[in-house]
């Protein structure tokens, strides 16, 4: 009878209590009822949105453009260079030829040639030129194509970090994605608990007052209602932050609410063996690939200072009009080529050679380090993927007991053999049980991307 009684007063007190817990999670749902409705997104809408309108993706993108114009640059020395000059001068005087009178003979008949001192002007006081000339780099070839091997490798070196960077982007979505989703189930089972807490927080001040109980245990039950409901709203706080973070990832205006998909099936990725995960990522690792072009623009720089002692000869072409320089006709060409050599240069030319050669050989030991890197990487993420399916394999079995534990006290309160309490409380912890499935699925799903994103694939 006692048993009833105390099943009869928690009855009466159950629908209040579910009445105030509903209104303590009831703020985050008038809010968002009054904004604009949830956005539904799966994990793959996601990642396609990310990388579509993630900023640091473009700017990324635009370093291979910048590059790409680079190499047009350094492509165009191979070509012949055309320029014209003109110039227009004005002298103050010009110097001239004084033949004097009688300098080509005094012939008796005619008398003296010439009959009078004579002065002849050289061009006249105002002078204009115009010249265009083609040039054409012959022995520079080879300094040239150097330049344009390691222009090359810019181009390659900034479209793999674009691969990284949208490996990366997608790696940071499916943390952000499946931590919101973490979290939300958390506040569910964090709302689960404050129900139980109130429960009991009301049947203990009941038996306080009815002299069943010390008001000791009422303060402990309070205490613990109030450390439930304090952990309810810091699942909500980061609930926002990951809002935010995943609205701004996506490109999304924030506080965009969102839609998730729950389905853990959907998070798992396909993961090969340990030898073939190792063998991807020695071919395709953005890490090693950077470092392989790091050392083919360092052999292209080794190269082009080898060349600074091949000497630049150049063939010219040149057509030129003028008027007013003396001793030039109007319109003329000029064909020849030129010839420039360094004959001392202070050792210049040998402390470049030593500076490439240093230099490749830091780009081949950095080479070396990230391939060893790569796989250590590769093996420690393969060792947490294999040890979080043994984890989830653990979750699932603790929920299948949860579960088959609050059936059981479902009935037991059925049958009035258990108090509201010990229901609350097997609900609270078949709630949190959940969570923790659904945590170490995704954490799962987290450690194989970690693994395709150093292997060098787009986790998706």
């Amino acid at each position: 009878m006692r048993l009833k009684s105390i099943r009869h007063s928690s009855r009466k007190t159950l629908l209040p209590i579910l009445l105030s817990t509903a209104g303590l999670l009831g703020v985050t749902v008038s809010a968002s009822a009054q904004s604009a409705a949830p956005v539904p997104l799966t994990i793959s809408q996601a990642i396609d949105l990310a990388l579509k309108q993630n900023r640091s993706l473009k700017l990324a993108q635009l370093a291979v453009v910048d590059n790409e114009q680079k190499k047009d640059i350094a492509r165009s020395a191979y070509f012949p260079h055309i320029k014209n000059e003109s110039s227009i001068l004005h002298v103050t005087e010009l110097a001239g030829v004084e033949i004097p009178a009688g300098a080509f003979g005094v012939p008796p008949a005619i008398g003296p040639i010439p009959g009078r001192t004579l002065f002849i002007d050289q061009g006249s006081l105002t002078s204009y030129t115009s010249g265009t000339g083609l040039a054409q780099p012959l022995t520079q070839m080879f300094k040239i194509h150097e330049s344009n091997r390691a222009a090359t490798a810019d181009i390659n070196t900034a479209k793999i970090q674009v691969a990284q960077a949208e490996n990366e982007v997608a790696l940071k979505v499916r943390q952000l994605y499946y931590g919101l989703l973490i979290v939300q189930l958390k506040l569910q089972a964090a709302a689960e608990e404050v129900t139980a807490q109130q429960v009991k927080n009301q049947e203990s001040a009941d038996a306080v007052a009815s002299g069943r109980a010390l008001e000791v245990t009422a303060l402990e039950s309070r205490a613990a209602l109030l450390e439930a409901e304090q952990s309810a709203l810091t699942q909500r706080l980061q609930i926002h932050d990951y809002t935010l973070a995943l609205d701004d990832l996506l490109g999304l205006p924030l506080n965009t609410q969102l839609q998730l998909d729950a389905d853990p099936l959907a998070a798992s990725l396909s993961i090969p063996s340990r030898e073939e995960c190792i063998r991807i990522a020695q071919e395709q690792s953005p890490a090693i690939r950077t470092a392989q072009q790091t050392v083919i623009k360092a052999k292209a720089g080794l190269g082009a200072a080898k060349d600074a002692y091949i000497p630049d000869v150049t063939g010219l072409a040149r057509y030129s009009d003028q008027s007013g320089v003396p001793l030039l006709v109007h319109n003329f060409g000029t064909f020849g080529f030129t010839l420039s050599y360094d004959l001392f240069d202070g050792g210049r030319r040998n402390a470049e050679i030593r500076d490439a050669r240093t230099l490749l050989s830091e780009a081949e030991l950095n080479l070396a380090r990230v391939e060893d890197e790569v796989s250590v990487q590769v093996e420690s993420a393969y060792d947490k993927v294999e040890q979080l399916q043994n984890m989830v394999k653990v979750a699932e079995e603790a929920l299948g007991v949860r579960v088959e534990a609050a059936r059981l006290t479902d009935k037991q309160f059925e049958q009035e053999a258990a108090l509201a309490t010990a229901r609350a409380e097997a609900k609270a912890k078949e709630a949190s049980a959940k969570a923790s499935v659904l945590e170490a699925t995704l954490g799962l799903a987290l450690a194989q991307g970690e693994l395709k994103r150093t292997m060098g694939q787009l986790p998706r």
